[in-house]
């Protein structure tokens, strides 16, 4: 004959249980990842950047710029920057991208991109081009005395070492990074070659090193080729601690036929805090050196002064 079970103390053994197991897990709860900065490691193709307007000298020359969200996560870090260079965030965290610094004061950022691909290197090579690098403009920068910011691939770099070493030994003169050979970070960037994901980190962090070892006034500063970017390419960078810097005021000096379109596409947008987008590499910027001193004297009538990129964010 079969035992019969009673149910009551079944159940109750069995609440008894349950009721253990919630106490536990109150008084012992998961725990969360330490590193709150870290990155699920999946592309995100979503665009932090509405629209990109400035090509570099590989791409047509674009239009006005329109506002992008910055993400949520962007900001600086209230660390102090390793070894107080400008520019420095927290490693681990999403870079900051910054367009333009505060809107007060009278400080304008004048920058200076030095593109460098594999196909200009071997324009340079074949004599179909003469210069990556217009001395025009350094000559007119050091005369005056004007402050500048250099965004340098390490590809011009390595074209122009004497160059960077004059551009080094300025004290009016910082030194920023462009990555290494002017590869797109995300797709459809006007036409650049695309780099692998998995090289990005490395590709820039050995930009900085290249352009580190010629001293001078060091920054964190990062322009992407063509000023694309999304979440993907922003997370790969969070390890090596830096800034990212687009720009309200693109110049549209790429390619660009005649001088006067380049002022007036400056004049007609700069502001307080602007940061002012142009390029020193001469052959694919021919009109640039021609602009400049126009581009001067218009925002020394507006009461604006153009100063280092670090003074205008003011991280300096």
């Amino acid at each position: 004959m079969p035992v019969k079970i009673s149910r009551v103390p079944l159940l109750a053994t069995l609440a008894a249980v349950v009721s253990a197991v919630v106490l536990l897990a109150v008084m012992n709860p998961l725990r969360q990842p330490e590193d709150v900065g870290a990155f699920v490691d999946a592309p995100d193709p979503d665009r932090t950047t509405a629209a990109v307007v400035d090509p570099g000298p590989d791409g047509p020359a674009g239009s006005a710029p329109s506002v992008r969200p910055v993400p949520t996560e962007a900001g600086p870090s209230d660390s102090p920057p390793p070894g107080g260079l400008p520019g420095a965030t927290s490693a681990g965290t999403l870079p900051p991208v910054v367009d333009h610094g505060p809107r007060t004061g009278n400080k304008v950022a004048l920058t200076f991109d030095a593109d460098m691909t594999d196909a200009m290197r071997y324009q340079l090579r074949s004599g179909a081009v003469r210069s990556y690098a217009n001395l025009k403009i350094i000559d007119l920068l050091e005369r005056e005395g004007v402050a500048a910011t250099f965004f340098l691939t390490g590809k011009w770099v390595e074209q122009y070492p004497e160059v960077t070493r004059r551009l080094a030994a300025s004290p009016n003169f910082e030194l920023a990074n462009h990555t290494y050979g002017h590869l797109a970070f995300t797709g459809d960037c006007y036409g650049l070659p695309r780099i692998e994901r998995r090289k990005m980190t490395g590709d820039v962090a050995d930009t900085f090193d290249i352009v580190a070892g010629y001293g001078g006034r060091q920054t964190r500063y990062f322009r992407f080729p063509g000023l694309c970017h999304d979440r993907t390419a922003l997370a790969e960078l969070a390890p090596l601690g830096l800034t990212v810097v687009d720009g309200d005021v693109v110049s549209g000096d790429p390619f660009a036929t005649a001088w006067r379109p380049i002022v007036r596409a400056v004049l007609d947008n700069v502001r307080p805090g602007s940061v002012i987008v142009l390029h020193v590499t001469e052959a694919n910027a021919p009109m640039t050196d021609e602009a400049l001193p126009h581009i001067l004297a218009g925002l020394a009538e507006r009461g604006l002064e153009p100063a280092a990129l670090s003074e205008v964010l003011g991280t300096a």
